[in-house]
């Protein structure tokens, strides 16, 4: 799953017509008993051409997140077929 930047918030679309007086405010018990689950990751060895892998691999570090996302995006496209 991608990590959250600190402008996700700023990308959103704004829609004052949505009512959310009937929304209740999260409280710290709320987040006290939240849980965080990730997907489970899977060391695996796979074969990419050259050109593609030093492409990612100069964009810098998490190379590696930015293939799994893209691969996320892609494997999530072909289910909502």
């Amino acid at each position: 799953m991608p990590k959250p930047s600190a402008d996700d918030d700023r990308n959103l679309p704004v829609n004052d017509k949505v009512d959310t007086s009937d929304i209740p405010e999260l409280d710290d018990d709320f987040f006290e008993r939240a849980e965080l689950r990730l997907p489970a990751k899977q060391t695996v060895t796979m074969r990419l051409d050259s050109d593609v892998l030093a492409w990612f691999k100069a964009q810098g570090a998490g190379y590696q997140t930015r293939i799994n996302q893209l691969l996320r995006q892609y494997m999530e496209a072909r289910q909502r077929r």
